[in-house]
């Protein structure tokens, strides 16, 4: 028996146990976790020989009828699978970015037993947590993965690596990755990316860079996360 089979029979031995009868709708808890498992197969990258990025963070779209019925079990349900999905994933060296994430969205126009699946790598991020008052007063931020910190001289440091200001959970980031540098202030401020020698290097509009020149709407990539600075106020 492969690894596919086996942990599939694992995980619908522990979800049909638990919800045989909580469900007995169209869409069987089963079904979710057996797409859940294919879309890591399907979304898998490259990151060297060994491992292969896979998304961590997940939204299962039901209709009206299955949402009713599986949503208030949602907690209990994701219990069973991500510890599942995690042995699965480490089974095939698959690695997740950060912490794993299921939710169960409504989703109108679909019928009665069908459902769709859409997912993403979502890098942890960890660093000093920030006040809403420092975002406020900070005059830019960079948002990542949706969390904003504030863009203060004399800048910072990105990397996955302990020493990094603003640490970020993606294997396709280096320890010390890139420094952004703010100097002067308003009308003045100047704001420039130096790739800090990483294996991946940056990213601006699909471009690989060693060194820019940033301001307030630009974006651009290191690993797998994206990254925008923008002002604290603005809609990204």
């Amino acid at each position: 028996m492969g690894v596919f089979d086996r942990v599939e029979k694992k995980l619908e031995g522990a979800v049909n146990g638990v919800f045989a009868r909580a469900f007995k709708g169209d869409v069987q808890p089963v079904e979710i976790t057996a797409r859940l498992q294919r879309e890591l197969d399907s979304e898998a990258k490259l990151l060297d020989r060994e491992r292969r990025l896979v998304p961590n963070d997940f939204t299962v779209q039901l209709s009206k009828h299955d949402h009713d019925r599986l949503a208030p079990y949602s907690k209990m349900l994701n219990s069973e699978v991500i510890p599942q999905l995690r042995e699965y994933a480490a089974e095939k060296s698959y690695i997740f970015n950060g912490p794993v994430t299921i939710d169960y969205e409504l989703d109108d126009s679909l019928p009665t037993g069908r459902f769709t699946i859409s997912s993403a790598a979502v890098a942890g991020v960890d660093g000093s947590d920030p006040s809403s008052s420092q975002i406020r007063k900070a005059s830019l931020v960079l948002e990542v993965n949706g969390i904003r910190h504030p863009l203060n001289p004399p800048g910072v440091v990105l990397g996955r690596g302990t020493e990094a200001d603003l640490r970020i959970n993606d294997p396709g980031i280096s320890r010390r990755h890139a420094r952004i540098e703010v100097s002067g202030d308003g009308a003045d401020q100047l704001i420039t990316i130096e790739d800090l020698g990483s294996t991946n290097g940056i990213l601006i509009n699909g471009q690989r860079v060693r060194q820019a020149t940033l301001n307030a709407g630009s974006r651009f990539e290191i690993g797998s996360t994206r990254i925008a600075i923008t002002s604290p106020g603005a809609d990204v």
